[in-house]
Protein backbone atom coordinates (compact mmCIF):
# COMPACT_ATOMS: atom_id res chain seq x y z
CA UNK A 1 0.00 0.00 0.00
CA UNK A 2 1.64 3.50 -1.19
CA UNK A 3 0.52 6.54 0.54
CA UNK A 4 1.63 10.20 1.53
CA UNK A 5 2.43 10.94 5.21
CA UNK A 6 0.90 14.35 5.76
CA UNK A 7 2.74 14.94 8.62
CA UNK A 8 6.33 13.67 8.34
CA UNK A 9 5.97 14.57 3.97
CA UNK A 10 7.30 10.98 3.69
CA UNK A 11 6.17 9.70 0.30
CA UNK A 12 6.17 5.64 2.03
CA UNK A 13 5.20 2.16 1.59
CA UNK A 14 3.96 -0.30 4.12
CA UNK A 15 3.26 -3.86 3.79
CA UNK A 16 1.58 -5.57 7.01
CA UNK A 17 3.23 -8.69 8.28
CA UNK A 18 2.79 -11.69 10.47
CA UNK A 19 1.44 -11.12 13.75
CA UNK A 20 4.36 -10.31 16.52
CA UNK A 21 7.21 -10.53 13.53
CA UNK A 22 9.80 -7.30 13.23
CA UNK A 23 8.70 -4.78 10.95
CA UNK A 24 12.23 -3.64 8.92
CA UNK A 25 12.62 0.26 8.32
CA UNK A 26 14.37 0.10 4.94
CA UNK A 27 15.97 3.18 3.86
CA UNK A 28 17.48 3.28 0.42
CA UNK A 29 20.63 5.02 -0.79
CA UNK A 30 21.49 8.28 -2.88
CA UNK A 31 18.78 8.21 -6.07
CA UNK A 32 16.61 5.20 -4.89
CA UNK A 33 12.75 5.25 -3.22
CA UNK A 34 10.72 3.71 -1.40
CA UNK A 35 10.37 0.39 -3.79
CA UNK A 36 14.25 0.07 -4.11
CA UNK A 37 14.88 -2.42 -1.13
CA UNK A 38 11.43 -3.89 -0.70
CA UNK A 39 12.76 -7.72 -2.24
CA UNK A 40 15.72 -7.13 -0.05
CA UNK A 41 13.24 -6.66 3.08
CA UNK A 42 11.39 -9.70 1.92
CA UNK A 43 14.57 -12.04 1.93
CA UNK A 44 15.56 -11.30 4.99
CA UNK A 45 12.71 -11.80 6.25
CA UNK A 46 9.83 -12.74 4.43
CA UNK A 47 7.37 -12.30 7.78
CA UNK A 48 8.25 -9.17 8.85
CA UNK A 49 6.34 -5.83 8.15
CA UNK A 50 8.01 -3.62 5.78
CA UNK A 51 8.18 0.18 6.08
CA UNK A 52 10.04 1.70 3.25
CA UNK A 53 9.74 5.71 3.13
CA UNK A 54 11.19 7.61 0.25
CA UNK A 55 13.99 9.99 1.30
CA UNK A 56 12.82 13.99 0.69
CA UNK A 57 16.56 15.58 0.20
CA UNK A 58 16.97 16.12 -3.75
CA UNK A 59 20.20 16.36 -5.13
CA UNK A 60 20.25 16.13 -8.97
CA UNK A 61 16.65 15.05 -8.88
CA UNK A 62 18.10 11.82 -6.65
CA UNK A 63 16.08 11.20 -3.42
CA UNK A 64 18.15 11.43 -0.46
CA UNK A 65 17.45 11.35 3.33
CA UNK A 66 19.90 14.19 4.20
CA UNK A 67 22.72 16.64 2.20
CA UNK A 68 25.76 16.79 2.28
CA UNK A 69 28.26 19.48 1.05
CA UNK A 70 30.42 17.00 -1.07
CA UNK A 71 31.46 13.20 -1.78
CA UNK A 72 31.62 11.88 1.96
CA UNK A 73 31.15 15.46 3.76
CA UNK A 74 27.59 15.88 5.34
CA UNK A 75 25.96 18.42 6.26
CA UNK A 76 25.43 18.21 10.12
CA UNK A 77 22.73 19.85 10.80
CA UNK A 78 20.53 18.45 8.17
CA UNK A 79 21.92 15.29 8.70
CA UNK A 80 20.62 15.91 12.44
CA UNK A 81 17.25 17.81 11.56
CA UNK A 82 16.70 14.65 9.16
CA UNK A 83 17.46 11.60 11.90
CA UNK A 84 14.76 13.54 14.15
CA UNK A 85 12.24 13.66 11.40
CA UNK A 86 12.80 10.11 10.42
CA UNK A 87 12.58 8.67 14.33
CA UNK A 88 9.27 10.92 14.26
CA UNK A 89 7.89 9.54 11.51
CA UNK A 90 8.49 5.84 12.68
CA UNK A 91 6.30 6.64 15.93
CA UNK A 92 3.99 8.13 14.01
CA UNK A 93 3.68 4.90 11.50
CA UNK A 94 3.79 2.81 14.27
CA UNK A 95 0.75 4.66 15.28
CA UNK A 96 -1.00 4.81 12.14
CA UNK A 97 -0.62 1.61 11.26
CA UNK A 98 -0.38 -0.64 14.78
CA UNK A 99 2.90 -2.46 14.39
CA UNK A 100 4.93 -2.68 17.59
CA UNK A 101 7.72 0.25 18.12
CA UNK A 102 9.79 -1.89 20.08
CA UNK A 103 10.29 -4.34 17.33
CA UNK A 104 11.64 -2.20 14.68
CA UNK A 105 14.95 -2.72 13.16
CA UNK A 106 16.25 -0.55 10.40
CA UNK A 107 17.22 -1.84 6.90
CA UNK A 108 19.61 0.43 5.33
CA UNK A 109 21.74 0.77 1.91
CA UNK A 110 24.80 3.69 1.48
CA UNK A 111 22.78 7.41 1.90
CA UNK A 112 20.51 5.20 3.92
CA UNK A 113 22.61 3.24 6.33
CA UNK A 114 24.19 6.47 6.98
CA UNK A 115 20.89 8.19 7.92
CA UNK A 116 20.36 4.51 9.93
CA UNK A 117 23.24 4.94 12.37
CA UNK A 118 22.70 8.27 13.01
CA UNK A 119 19.32 7.72 14.38
CA UNK A 120 21.25 4.83 16.35
CA UNK A 121 23.39 7.43 17.68
CA UNK A 122 20.77 10.70 18.16
CA UNK A 123 17.21 8.15 18.42
CA UNK A 124 18.21 4.83 19.75
CA UNK A 125 14.82 4.15 21.18
CA UNK A 126 13.25 4.55 17.53
CA UNK A 127 15.47 0.53 16.59
CA UNK A 128 15.64 -2.84 18.37
CA UNK A 129 18.54 -3.52 15.81
CA UNK A 130 20.05 -2.32 12.07
CA UNK A 131 21.57 -3.87 9.46
CA UNK A 132 23.79 -1.46 7.73
CA UNK A 133 24.94 -2.09 4.35
CA UNK A 134 28.25 0.10 3.18
CA UNK A 135 27.90 2.68 5.71
CA UNK A 136 30.07 5.35 6.58
CA UNK A 137 30.53 7.18 10.35
CA UNK A 138 27.83 9.62 10.16
CA UNK A 139 28.33 11.68 13.03
CA UNK A 140 30.04 11.84 16.51
CA UNK A 141 27.56 12.46 19.36
CA UNK A 142 28.42 14.81 21.89
CA UNK A 143 27.01 12.13 24.62
CA UNK A 144 27.00 8.55 23.51
CA UNK A 145 23.85 6.67 23.62
CA UNK A 146 23.19 3.96 25.54
CA UNK A 147 23.25 1.15 22.95
CA UNK A 148 23.49 -1.89 25.48
CA UNK A 149 23.15 -5.56 23.70
CA UNK A 150 21.80 -3.50 20.78
CA UNK A 151 22.27 -6.08 17.42
CA UNK A 152 24.37 -4.50 14.59
CA UNK A 153 24.86 -5.93 11.55
CA UNK A 154 27.45 -3.70 9.22
CA UNK A 155 27.70 -5.39 5.71
CA UNK A 156 31.41 -3.70 4.00
CA UNK A 157 33.32 -3.81 1.08
CA UNK A 158 36.90 -4.47 1.16
CA UNK A 159 37.37 -2.62 -2.46
CA UNK A 160 34.49 0.02 -2.01
CA UNK A 161 35.45 3.34 -3.62
CA UNK A 162 33.29 4.91 -1.43
CA UNK A 163 33.86 3.84 1.64
CA UNK A 164 37.04 3.33 2.85
CA UNK A 165 37.85 0.08 4.93
CA UNK A 166 38.62 2.70 7.81
CA UNK A 167 36.04 4.64 7.78
CA UNK A 168 33.62 1.54 7.95
CA UNK A 169 36.08 0.29 10.96
CA UNK A 170 35.76 3.64 12.91
CA UNK A 171 31.82 3.14 13.11
CA UNK A 172 31.86 -0.59 14.00
CA UNK A 173 34.13 0.69 17.12
CA UNK A 174 31.86 4.17 17.81
CA UNK A 175 28.68 1.31 17.90
CA UNK A 176 30.69 -0.96 20.30
CA UNK A 177 32.29 1.37 22.55
CA UNK A 178 28.23 2.70 23.19
CA UNK A 179 27.58 -1.11 24.04
CA UNK A 180 26.18 -2.36 20.65
CA UNK A 181 27.11 -6.10 19.67
CA UNK A 182 28.51 -5.48 16.11
CA UNK A 183 28.57 -7.91 13.61
CA UNK A 184 31.22 -6.80 11.14
CA UNK A 185 31.22 -8.59 7.86
CA UNK A 186 33.27 -7.98 4.85
CA UNK A 187 32.74 -8.94 1.19
CA UNK A 188 35.89 -8.48 -1.15
CA UNK A 189 34.16 -6.73 -3.57
CA UNK A 190 33.20 -2.83 -3.64
CA UNK A 191 29.90 -0.56 -2.94
CA UNK A 192 27.13 -3.12 -4.61
CA UNK A 193 25.30 -5.75 -2.30
CA UNK A 194 26.74 -9.39 -3.11
CA UNK A 195 24.80 -12.58 -2.31
CA UNK A 196 27.29 -13.14 0.18
CA UNK A 197 26.32 -9.71 2.31
CA UNK A 198 22.59 -11.15 1.78
CA UNK A 199 23.35 -14.97 3.82
CA UNK A 200 25.01 -13.43 6.23
CA UNK A 201 22.34 -10.92 7.11
CA UNK A 202 19.98 -12.96 6.67
CA UNK A 203 21.34 -15.47 9.15
CA UNK A 204 21.96 -12.57 11.66
CA UNK A 205 18.31 -11.33 10.85
CA UNK A 206 17.58 -14.76 12.11
CA UNK A 207 19.60 -15.15 15.68
CA UNK A 208 18.00 -10.76 15.91
CA UNK A 209 14.47 -11.59 15.58
CA UNK A 210 15.10 -14.02 18.49
CA UNK A 211 16.71 -11.83 20.50
CA UNK A 212 14.04 -9.09 19.91
CA UNK A 213 11.45 -11.62 20.92
CA UNK A 214 12.96 -12.51 23.87
CA UNK A 215 13.66 -8.74 25.24
CA UNK A 216 10.48 -7.92 24.28
CA UNK A 217 8.71 -10.78 26.36
CA UNK A 218 10.71 -9.97 29.30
Amino acid sequence: MSTHDASAQYIHQFIPGVAGSPTLLLLHGTGGDETDLLGLGHALDSDAALLSPRGTVLEQGMPRFFRRLAAGVFDRADLIRRTHELADFVADAAARYGFDPRRVIAVGFSNGANIAASMLLLRPETLAAAALFRPMVPLTPETPPDLAHLPVFIGSGRQDPIVPVDEAEQLAALLRHAGAAVTMHWETGGHGLTQGDLDAARKWMAETRLAISAAVAR
